[in-house]
């Protein structure tokens, strides 16, 4: 997928071990948990110890991970059970850090999913490259990054078009991006899922391939 195609950075760092850290959010984390991580002051303060510990600006990781933490959040319930894996990738940075497009694209959707827990403010591009369109989702976002956008505004590879949000606003979370690569929106506009429950993952895989395709990180698979 995308053999030939050169991505821009998505992040003003680096997504190597020269800047970032793997974070591990599965249910295998024991410190995860404990309830006192579901609050979000308490997650955030964490996690910006563990950066400071080992001198990164940032953490990475998350695609097909299986996590507990939603569980703090009625929004990941569903009929026939609990959406708890993940299907983007998510880098852990400060609030206000800069996003710019991988490639060139133009602003599909975009909107504030404000629910708890939900992405907040969440902008979806649209490319076309190598005969393929897809799209590609960030999520919990700045406010601002919603301000005087216009869907099939072109965003030029390399341009900044978004920021990193703060909790509350974006969907009650420790700052983060949340990157994701989609084949097919299903119709949907300026939302997609990025967490499904685990009897959908074969279908969710194939339409949500890993993100690190175009973040191209030497830290994860």
């Amino acid at each position: 997928m995308f053999n030939n195609t050169h991505f821009a950075p998505v992040t003003p760092f680096k997504l190597d071990e020269t800047d970032t850290l793997v974070l591990d959010l599965s249910a295998n984390n024991t410190e995860l948990s404990q309830a006192s991580h579901w609050d979000t002051a308490t997650f955030d303060k964490w996690l910006k110890n563990i950066l400071a510990s080992n001198q990164k600006k940032a953490a990475i990781g998350g695609y097909l991970e299986k996590r507990s933490i939603y569980r703090r959040s009625e929004h990941f319930g569903s009929d026939t059970g609990a959406r708890n894996i993940h299907l983007g990738i998510d880098i852990w940075a400060e609030a206000g850090t800069p996003v710019f497009a991988p490639c060139d694209g133009v602003i599909h959707s975009f909107q504030n999913n404000n629910n708890f827990g939900d992405y907040g403010p969440t902008i979806i591009l649209e490319h076309y490259i190598e005969e393929l369109t897809f799209y590609t989702l960030y999520g919990h976002l700045s406010l601002e990054s919603l301000e005087g956008k216009m869907e099939r505004q072109s965003i030029k590879k390399g341009e900044k078009f978004a920021d990193f949000g703060d909790f509350p606003i974006n969907g009650d979370w420790s700052p983060h991006l949340h990157f994701q690569i989609i084949l097919d929106l299903q119709g949907k506009k300026g939302d997609f899922f990025g967490v499904c429950e685990s009897s959908q993952i074969e279908f969710y895989q194939k339409i949500c391939p890993n993100s690190n395709f175009i973040l191209q990180s030497s830290l994860i698979k």
